[in-house]
């Protein structure tokens, strides 16, 4: 779930609705007894999807940290009597509510104060809206322009496929960025001298202030400032280097401010290959080849170009080039996986990734990509 400035600030975990109120109860309390899961999410907050709470004890939900838990529970189940009480004792143990769809009377009793809502194709009404404080959430919001109605309604959270449907803003200085990015590209492919990377380093304001910031970052906790573009070289190391300029092409700023929606996604998407390719057994190299098929992956939606055009300008390992135009061979098969959010298990199966490995590589991959985003 992201904020108006494209930040992640919380992250929804539902059960398959066709779970029982036992399979619920464990599966949640699998992931949430989880080895340092507060610590990989921090600071998000937990967005909670409950349907059935008139189900469940309150007592039996205390494995959810209070200060960090926010319940969801559908309107329609605000009318009973059993689920108002429920939500009372939740409330007064610290767990905020919102209350899923068109709210009515009930949510107040409920004490409702926050609204998720799919706004896929409708809004709520606006005596809704003004019922309760917030913040408010919007579903399934899948451009930028269905983003900006909902923002305009009232919602402050936000949670869909908007950030691979931005809007285009094409001008001369766009091609000139594309090409500079992509010439730099070309360079990190072809692992080119330094000098030549502080070059066109010093050709893009941004970027190169982007570098900087990293590298003076807690992350790195340098002795001293760093001024330089070659301290910064050397103070990264070339892999790491790499590593952070793929990611610092969709640092950029917005027109309105706010941070690239794409930065978390590429994160996600490169840690996690990463990590599968290290699962699967694979060396050094290769790793570093799944972590590049990942962060490229979404660079047709970053520079509007055809992803054929950008394989073309850069010189790329054929597995990766294959993952990236045909999602074929064995990385391309990871890169299909990584891209859904609810992993298929006939898939983890064929590459031989248990469910837990899986689990745990998409959360190393979440604390990746807060971090990231935190530094850039």
């Amino acid at each position: 779930m992201s904020n108006a400035q494209n930040e992640w600030v919380a992250l929804s975990f539902q059960v398959s609705a066709q779970a029982d109120a036992g399979a619920v109860l464990a599966a949640l309390q699998s992931v949430f007894g989880y080895p340092d899961l507060g610590a990989a999410l921090a600071p998000l907050d937990y967005i909670v999807a409950l349907p059935e709470l008139s189900q469940f004890d309150v007592s039996q939900l205390a494995f959810l940290p209070s200060g960090r838990t926010i319940i969801r529970i559908p309107a329609v189940a605000c009318a009973q009597p059993e689920v108002q009480a429920k939500c009372k004792r939740l409330a007064e143990a610290g767990y905020r509510l919102m209350v899923e769809g068109e709210a009515g009377v009930h949510a107040g009793q409920c004490g409702m104060r926050s609204l998720a809502y799919d706004c896929a194709d409708t809004l709520p009404s606006e005596l809704t809206m003004l019922t309760m404080a917030g913040p408010h959430l919007a579903l399934n919001v899948d451009s930028q322009a269905r983003l900006e109605a909902c923002r305009a309604a009232g919602f402050t959270l936000f949670s869909g496929d908007f950030a691979r449907h931005p809007e285009r803003h094409n001008s001369v200085a766009d091609g000139t960025s594309r090409k500079r990015l992509l010439a730099l590209l070309g360079l990190l492919a072809r692992d080119a001298d330094s000098r030549e990377l502080e070059i066109l380093l010093k050709q893009d304001p941004a970027l190169a202030y982007h570098l900087l910031k990293v590298v003076n970052s807690a992350a790195f906790a340098p002795k001293s400032t760093i001024h330089s573009f070659g301290q910064a070289i050397n103070v990264l190391g070339r892999r790491q280097l790499q590593r952070w300029l793929q990611l610092l092409l969709y640092a950029r700023q917005q027109e309105d401010g706010g941070g690239n929606a794409l930065l978390p996604l590429a994160a996600v998407r490169a840690a996690r290959m990463e990590a599968l390719a290290k699962a699967r057994g694979a060396d050094r190299d290769q790793q570093d080849m799944a972590f590049v098929a990942g962060v490229f992956s979404l660079l047709d939606v970053l520079l509007d170009m055809p992803m054929t055009d950008i394989v073309s300008a850069l010189s790329l390992d054929l597995d990766v080039v294959m993952a990236l135009l045909d999602r074929t061979g064995t990385m391309g098969d990871m890169l299909k996986l990584v891209e859904h959010d609810m992993p298929d298990s006939s898939a983890l199966h064929d590459l031989g990734i248990d469910h837990e490995t899986h689990w745990r590589s998409l959360l190393l991959a979440c604390h990746w990509a807060i971090q990231v985003s935190r530094n850039l």
